[in-house]
């Protein structure tokens, strides 16, 4: 019996396809673009980096120290070094050395690209 319905199921799949194709549009991101914006989106879809980045880009002044990141989280420095890292690797925060410590901002043309790619425009 399933090697009769078979056939019909092809076919329908087909028709399908045909109709459902015709109105895509294809428009794809660039492939070096959409590699881009998955580093981004896998850094920040990290829980302690999203803590982090939440934490960044809600402080006063718009820029945190390591120092007051890690007594938010109650983790060492050198792990929260490490997710800042992967972070500003990613472009998504900026950093700046002051003196012994380095401050962080959120990179706005980051955070611009991913926003863009979680609310397109339907233009």
């Amino acid at each position: 019996m399933a090697i009769s319905t078979y056939p019909a199921t092809v076919d329908a799949a087909a028709d399908d396809a045909d109709s459902c194709g015709a109105q895509l549009a294809c428009l794809l991101i660039d492939r070096e673009e959409a590699e881009r914006l998955a580093v981004m989106l896998k850094a920040i879809a990290d829980p302690t980096r999203l803590q982090l980045f939440r934490l960044i880009e809600q402080a006063p002044a718009g820029e945190a120290c390591v120092c007051d990141l890690t007594a938010c989280l109650g983790l060492r420095q050198p792990t929260v070094s490490h997710h800042l890292k992967l972070l500003t690797e990613a472009g998504l925060l900026d950093r700046e050395r002051r003196g012994t410590w380095v401050w962080y901002s959120v990179n706005h043309d980051g955070l611009r690209r991913v926003r863009e790619i979680l609310e397109p425009s339907h233009a």
